[in-house]
């Protein structure tokens, strides 16, 4: 018989300072030696909605090159999944934060991006990282669109067209579908239909559709929102960095908050599937054309453990 392997790996709740709330990654901090077929086996095994695995750099100017898988693909890019990586690796010792703010660089399959874990007596409390410049991909504004989209959420098409904002792909790393609501009541009355919203993603080059309205649950939110990309395995996520991050930019580029030079944006999340999510979004335009686009949050350590196959 083939020898047993053995692969440590540790688990967080991202975007939330209490246990049980935000986003759950799994990181396995040494992948060095896995297939790719080995990879996706274990993101399956693990099934949360992404499961990140660390090797070694191909570029010098970064610490770590991150693949990052969900359940059925590896995909490019996320949020959540490199805010848990660098607080885990931060925990572990295996990076350090020495200043009030460090600043790093992490490889992905789209690029080098900074990250910056924030210390307060020499521990992380908080990560943040930079995404790519955001992509206007094109509105999604004829009758017939805006009605199946509607139809696969569940909704009347009235409590989409009466926010009067735009449908949208919009892109920070990964496209997704921007659909404005008007009120709580309508997004927390969601019935998602998995099929239908994996037609639409198709349809329009996005990766999921992150629903939001502007009547919140927490007074100090800007933005309620619900998140569904069954086309990459995750019928509803709980906290989405990479989903937010384009949102961030939509809400920007629309007038839907106000704007300054620094627009900081706090996204509500995960209320609906029992797992509250709280993301700092932040914006950096000039010239009234968005320059950087930052997403970041509090995480929390849950799970240590040991994978052997």
């Amino acid at each position: 018989m083939p020898e047993q392997r053995s692969l440590k790996f540790y688990q967080a709740d991202v975007f939330t300072s209490e246990p049980f709330g935000g986003n759950p990654v799994a990181v396995f901090p040494d992948a060095k030696g896995l297939t790719d077929d080995e990879l996706q086996q274990v993101a399956r095994e693990m099934n949360l909605s992404e499961t990140v695995f660390v090797f070694p750099p191909t570029d010098p100017a970064a610490v770590v090159r991150l693949r990052i898988f969900t359940p059925t693909q590896e995909i490019p890019f996320a949020g959540h999944p490199v805010l848990g990586t660098f607080y885990i690796l931060a925990q572990l010792g295996l990076i350090a934060a020495k200043e009030a703010v460090t600043r790093l660089m992490q490889e992905c399959n789209i690029g080098l991006f900074p990250v910056e874990l924030h210390a307060e007596d020499g521990q992380v409390v908080r990560v943040v990282m930079s995404q790519p410049k955001p992509e206007f991909l094109g509105p999604v504004d004829q009758a017939e669109d805006i009605y199946k989209v509607a139809v696969a959420l569940g909704l009347a098409k009235h409590v989409i067209a009466d926010t009067k904002w735009p449908l949208e792909v919009v892109s920070t790393g990964l496209p997704v579908l921007i659909v404005p609501v008007r009120t709580l009541t309508a997004v927390r009355s969601i019935r998602p239909d998995a099929s239908a919203i994996t037609d639409i993603c198709g349809r329009f080059g996005a990766n999921g559709v992150m629903v939001f309205t502007t009547v919140t649950v927490e007074s100090f939110a800007s933005v309620h929102t619900r998140m569904f990309a069954p086309a990459i395995g995750i019928l509803e996520d709980p906290a989405t960095g990479s989903a937010s991050g384009a949102l961030g930019a939509y809400l920007v580029q629309n007038g839907v908050v106000q704007v300054g030079p620094t627009t900081e944006i706090i996204v509500e999340q995960g209320y609906e599937v029992d797992r509250p999510s709280l993301i700092l979004v932040q914006v950096e335009s000039d010239d009234d054309a968005i320059q950087e686009v930052k997403v970041g949050g509090h995480c929390v350590m849950m799970v240590e453990g040991v994978l052997k196959f």
